[in-house]
């Protein structure tokens, strides 16, 4: 029953994701809302409401290893499993170079959420702080976009009727919920199953099932050629998971540290980070060699965690 629910709420969440952001666009383009700011709100955050509803529900029920590894758990499996599948699949290269400003406030997330891990708890200040930071990235975003006059008009003009916005909307809410809720109650019986820690299934059952989405791009990006989509993705994501995620699970009820993750786990965050935005500042391409290692580092960081 425990797998069951698992797998009942990894759907619920991936299919709850996909109607909401597809319902809220539509909405917006519908409404007049500019396709720049449905693209850094609406999609920007409709992307990471598994992991925020996730989080925020473990958090509530007194599971914080699952809140706070979930959002570690999937940034490290964003970058080495993600970015290392995808170069295996096909190279990634030819990316923006204007993705070394958010790879930067990607660095600078991971250092503050190494020195707030130091602590015994995560404050309703600090993630009120981190969604200060989160609000001053997408404004510096917003004024980039504005300067390279992006247009975007096509990409979300989806002519959906009235009707159907609704329907998507609301049953994208009800998943989302409903799914958060099933993997929360699965992953919890399944640690007290196996005598393991809430703390190392929000890193690894938890953590991956909510970046299907973003595993979902990757592979789909690469065997399309078009693996370089990845690193926007990639790198979009682990900033919203620590400052939008994270701050807001900790605003709404402030969060223990689990032992280790101090140690390990945020440490072991960081340096893929470092990692990953060195390449992007200094390398031509990702190889299939270079994912291979991701991959072989990913593995060993698992197996190091069981």
């Amino acid at each position: 029953m425990d797998y069951i629910l698992i797998a009942a709420g990894l759907l619920g969440l991936y299919f709850g994701a996909e109607w909401l952001v597809g319902g809220a666009v539509a909405t917006a383009r519908r409404v007049g809302i500019s396709p720049l700011i449905a693209s850094l709100l609406i999609v920007g955050f409709g992307t990471s409401l598994p992991e925020l509803l996730v989080s925020v529900r473990a958090a509530l029920t007194g599971a914080p290893g699952i809140a706070l590894g979930n959002v570690v758990g999937s940034n490290i499996a964003n970058i080495l499993l993600i970015v290392g599948l995808a170069a295996i699949i096909f190279p990634i290269s030819g990316w923006d170079r204007s993705v070394r400003r958010d790879a930067a406030a990607m660095l600078l997330s991971a250092v503050v959420l190494l020195a707030l891990v130091q602590f015994s708890i995560i404050s309703h200040l600090a993630g009120a702080m981190l969604l200060a930071l989160l609000a001053l990235y997408l404004f510096r975003t917003y004024r980039a976009a504005r300067a390279a006059d992006i247009d975007e008009d096509t990409v979300f003009d989806t002519g959906l009727p009235v009707w159907k916005m609704v329907a998507l909307i609301a049953a994208g809410l009800a998943l989302l919920i409903a799914g958060a809720e099933f993997l929360i109650r699965g992953a919890t019986a399944l640690a007290a199953h196996f005598g393991v820690s809430d703390s190392v299934i929000g890193l690894t059952v938890v953590a991956v099932g909510t970046s299907l989405p973003e595993l979902a791009t990757a592979v789909i990006a690469a065997t399309k050629r078009h693996s370089d989509v990845t690193i926007g993705n990639v790198t979009g994501s682990c900033i919203f998971n620590t400052l939008c995620i994270l701050g807001a699970t900790a605003l709404i009820a402030p969060l223990p540290v689990p032992s280790g993750f101090a140690m390990l786990d945020v440490p072991v965050m960081l340096a893929a980070s470092v990692f990953f935005a060195g390449m992007l500042f200094f390398a031509p391409k990702f190889h299939r060699a270079t994912g291979v290692v991701m991959i072989a580092a990913y593995a060993g960081y698992i197996g190091v965690l069981v």
